[in-house]
């Protein structure tokens, strides 16, 4: 369902997404109201989910994180619980940082982040033999040329 948002809503989510770490008193600066209402609605739109929550963005290659690579995994069934099992066992994967059911041919596309190629082909192996897993294929990437972990509010 759609949440019915103002504009002052709208804002709200414009500059938190810019900046996480804003304060409340500037937030409210931003936004033109005062910062009781202000935090009362940031409450409010975490209350609903449509603030899921507050991170860090790191730099994978400065920590030592060198490898991006997205692996396509084909399951043999799509049953509903082979599905469910199968996201499970992606949770336990550190190395799996993004995972997406699709439609088509392909069933989960996963992004991977590893140190390095070894570590990569390590977890394909142990991918590849996963229960209900009938094929993977991988890319690896290049170069990242768009990073935008966030919603388009633009047209808001």
């Amino acid at each position: 369902m759609k949440a019915r948002l103002d504009q002052i809503d709208w804002k709200i989510l414009r500059e938190l997404q810019a900046d996480g770490r804003i304060t409340n008193v500037e937030l409210a600066r931003r936004v033109g109201i005062s910062a009781p209402p202000c935090l009362r609605r940031v409450r409010a739109l975490e209350e609903a989910g449509i603030i899921r929550g507050y991170r860090t963005l790191l730099d994978e290659k400065s920590l030592g994180y060198e490898v991006t690579a997205f692996a396509f995994v084909s399951l043999d069934s799509q049953a509903e619980s082979d599905l469910i099992g199968f996201e499970e066992r992606i949770g336990e994967w550190p190395i799996v940082r993004e995972c997406y059911m699709l439609s088509g041919e392909v069933d989960f596309l996963l992004k991977c982040v590893s140190r390095d190629l070894r570590e990569f082909q390590t977890f394909i192996i142990e991918l590849t033999g996963a229960m209900n897993v009938k094929s993977v294929k991988t890319t690896l990437t290049i170069r990242q040329s768009k990073h935008e972990p966030s919603v388009p509010l633009d047209a808001h």
